[in-house]
């Protein structure tokens, strides 16, 4: 089945309506040569929500705020009408310990100066950025809920934080009547498989959205690296290449993976970015990929990943060559184990996807 970007999906569990593709600003602001300029981040902008999309993902961290003020200039006259998601805790003041990690004074402090960086009186979607190991949860959560009641946030989400740290929260955010955590950022790609193994069921479970970020890989699953690209070239972090290499995204393995969706591309006259891109899309734990184009030609590529369609045999070479090995306890719960527990009668549970 074919999707377009006003095919709006709710998020996690929650009334929240939001397109299947999420625009990604992380290009936004930066003065790195591989950033997007301010006229074409408009132009990006634009054209997403003329085609009927509405969800756009920025963080405070992006460009030093430069990603949020942009994005402001670009959603001018037309905010009521987009879904805008933001993110805290990544420093942002060199040398203050209290401006960086998830503790309440860094959010209050974020999410006022995001609100002015945006130019709007609320925020729609809040995540925590990535998980800092020093704060108690349930001070992040009481925070996040006195936000929320507060009408600055509407709704509250998590990202790159340990599965079941994230299972945990949202126990307590719903024993306690807070609010509970609606959506969770992870890396989620051809080549990033692992988060298979506790994320995607611990978001159904919790009631969480799945919003993979880098559905891409940094670039390597677009078809534009080789084998030489392999070799460092002595650059710092101010290319893709170096930070995809640095990063370990840019690998042997990687480009295999990437050899297999190229193939897939040229049989159906899709760009590779397409086909990596509608294969995320085929997890049902999956509400919107994150997109993070540089230009609006790379953008409306992208999008057109809505309408491709993978047959079974694309869909089977693509899983065989990315495919992840089992791990505990997964490994020893498969039909032996319920031969032993159950002998041999047959359950199902109605309407799960397990």
């Amino acid at each position: 089945m074919t999707l377009q970007l006003d095919d709006y999906r709710l998020l996690g569990r929650s009334g929240l309506r939001v397109s299947p593709l999420c625009l990604g600003t992380m290009t936004f602001g930066l003065q790195a040569g591989w950033g997007s300029e301010d006229a074409e981040a408009r132009a990006m902008v634009d054209r997403y929500v003329d085609l009927g999309g509405n969800f756009i993902d920025t963080a405070n961290f992006y460009g030093g705020g430069g990603a949020e003020r942009v994005l402001a200039q670009s959603i001018e006259g037309r905010r009521e009408q987009l879904v805008i998601a933001t993110k805290y805790s990544l420093i942002m003041r060199s040398g203050d310990p209290n401006a960086c990690g998830n503790h309440r004074k860094n959010l209050v402090q974020s999410v006022e100066d995001s609100l002015r960086r945006l130019g709007t009186d609320y925020i729609d979607l809040m995540y925590l950025h990535v998980w800092d190991g020093l704060t108690p949860v349930d001070e992040i959560l009481r925070a996040f809920d006195d936000l929320v009641r507060a009408g600055k946030l509407l709704y509250v989400g998590i990202s790159d934080t340990p599965a079941w740290q994230i299972a945990r929260m949202q126990a307590i955010a719903e024993l306690r009547g807070w609010a509970p955590l609606i959506a969770v950022q992870i890396p989620y790609n051809l080549t990033q498989r692992t988060v298979e193994r506790e994320y995607m069921g611990m978001a159904r479970e919790m009631g969480l959205g799945v919003l993979p970020w880098s559905p891409l890989a940094g670039g390597v699953l677009s078809g534009k690296y080789s084998a030489a690209d392999l070799e460092t070239s002595g650059q710092g972090m101010d290319s893709r290449k170096a930070i995809n290499l640095a990063t370990g995204r840019l690998t042997p393995r990687a480009l295999e993976i990437a050899g297999v969706v190229d193939a897939i591309a040229a049989e159906t006259g899709r760009s590779s970015a397409q086909i990596a891109l509608a294969w995320t899309l085929l997890n049902p734990s999956v509400t919107a990929p994150i997109i993070g184009a540089r230009t609006l030609a790379q953008m409306q590529d992208n999008l057109a990943a809505l309408d491709v369609e993978l047959d079974d045999d694309q869909r089977g070479r693509l899983d065989t060559v990315s495919r992840i090995e089992s791990c505990f306890p997964y490994d020893m719960l498969g039909p032996a184990a319920a031969a032993r527990m159950f002998g041999g009668i047959k359950i199902a549970r109605h309407g799960s996807a397990n």
